[in-house]
């Protein structure tokens, strides 16, 4: 409000300025006439007065020109103030290879924004806002073209992406066309950046990485065999896992990389099934462990694996790409298999409050299941737009981007405290650990079982 009301007065000044010098000039123009003397001007004085009535007409028109300048700032700050549909763009994995995550997450979302909404309105604000939902199909590709379509639409706040490929493969986008979008569960490495236009509401896998090392290193397995989905952030949480055990003093085996996409893998538990047989056979098999890093893929590959008896005799281990899918209890075969290898899945942990607890029973009242923690991260990037949206009071990726920060270093969210590091990434947290359970007779869900403690680098078992 004060840069307004600070242009309002300048423009006062400025015409009264411009006033004076119009009686200035109209005086010295009309004197001639209407004070004769009859005497003779001498021409030096006449040519000072001309010069003094150019300079002063060419300072009055510079004035007026300031002016019109001036008033178009006015213009644009007020037209730049919130009002009417402020439209979040939600670029959600509604189908692909994280379609059940991309469901909760819009729950959340939704929510949140009727949340937002009732708060506006009591504040007696004149704005609103809306969730725009383009389905990203957990795909990079698909992924960009959305964004130039929100960006095509004026959308320039986005939630999401899901995935760290998709991020990366907008990433560059977003810095040249100053749009700023807040991912809820992007984890990879290497897209940890400082002043970019990416904010990532959850933990890197910095954290997730210790998580996982300690949880196979304190069930008694030294040696892993790993098999991942190839891509950057598969790849890297495999890396991280991979140094971690290592220190632990354990061992990793040559592995599995599938391509990201695919949905068939009979070659791939074949191949399983021979390197977890000769691990066992020099090893033993009390001391192997399958590291499984994917994404909803693990439906077909554990139906495969299924076939193989070897497969399960050995205790395999997940990541949050896996923790709380649906994949894993809508199918028999595939819950019955992760039962068999016990398969615990980490993910961040969130902080249990009323906030937490609200969401969680609007996702079982819409979705029909436990919400993943990245649901809840997702609720609060909707309140801490709508906030920074309030402080900076205009729908500007820029401005909104330089608030965030401050916003959420003083926001308690359903998640938690959001606290970011210099490269936007939220700082390192706790990892809640789950596992598949028959809760009834050909019925199956998610138990939470434990929690790795950051701090301690220690598990506690529920």
């Amino acid at each position: 409000m004060s840069s307004k009301n600070g242009s309002v007065t300048t423009s006062a000044v400025t015409l009264a300025i411009i006033g004076l010098i119009i009686g200035i000039v109209v005086g010295i123009a009309i004197q001639p006439v209407l004070f004769p003397t009859g005497e003779v001007v001498p021409k030096s004085d006449y040519d000072t007065l001309q010069a003094q009535y150019t300079t002063l007409q060419s300072d009055y028109d510079d004035l007026e020109a300031d002016n019109e300048d001036l008033q178009q700032q006015i213009d644009d700050f007020t037209a730049a103030q919130l009002s009417g549909e402020i439209k979040l763009g939600f670029l959600g994995s509604m189908s692909g290879d994280l379609a059940s995550f991309g469901e909760n997450e819009l729950a959340a979302a939704e929510y949140a924004a009727e949340q937002v909404n009732e708060y506006l309105a009591n504040a007696g604000a004149n704005w609103t806002i809306a969730i725009e939902v383009e389905d990203t199909q957990t795909d990079a590709t698909v992924c960009l073209e959305k964004v130039e379509s929100f960006a095509a639409r004026g959308i320039n706040l986005l939630i999401g992406p899901l995935s760290s490929g998709e991020v990366r493969n907008i990433m560059g986008y977003l810095n040249n066309n100053k749009i700023l979008a807040i991912s809820q569960s992007s984890t990879a490495l290497d897209l940890s950046v400082a002043d970019d236009y990416v904010f990532r509401f959850c933990p890197n896998d910095l954290g997730q990485s210790p998580a996982i090392a300690r949880l196979i290193f304190d069930d008694g397995k030294n040696v892993v065999i790993p098999v991942v989905r190839n891509d950057a952030w598969g790849a890297g949480l495999r890396d991280g896992v991979q140094a971690e055990f290592v220190d632990l003093g354990g061992t990793f085996l040559e592995g599995i990389a599938y391509v990201p996409g695919a949905t068939e893998f009979s070659a791939e538990a074949a191949d399983l099934d021979t390197k977890v047989q000769n691990a066992i056979s020099t090893y033993g098999a009390a001391n192997v462990a399958v590291l499984f890093i994917s994404f909803e893929e693990v439906g077909p590959f554990f139906t495969e694996a299924s076939n193989y008896p070897v497969l399960s005799t050995v205790k395999w281990y997940g990541s949050d790409g896996t923790a709380l899918a649906a994949a894993l209890i809508d199918d028999a075969t595939i819950a019955d298999f992760a039962i068999a290898t016990e398969f615990p899945n980490t993910i961040f942990a969130p902080t249990h409050s009323a906030k937490w607890e609200a969401v969680r029973q609007n996702n079982l009242a819409v979705v029909g299941r436990e919400p993943d923690s990245y649901s809840y991260a997702v609720h609060d990037v909707v309140w801490a737009y709508a906030l920074s949206l309030m402080a900076v009071d205009t729908y500007d990726a820029e401005a909104v981007k330089e608030v965030l920060p401050s916003v959420t270093e003083a926001m308690f969210g359903a998640s938690g405290w959001i606290v970011l590091d210099t490269t936007g990434d939220r700082l390192s947290s706790d990892y809640d650990i789950w596992h598949v359970v028959e809760t009834t007779p050909g019925v199956y869900g998610w138990e939470h079982t434990g929690v790795w403690n950051f701090a301690s680098d220690t598990i506690t078992w529920d």
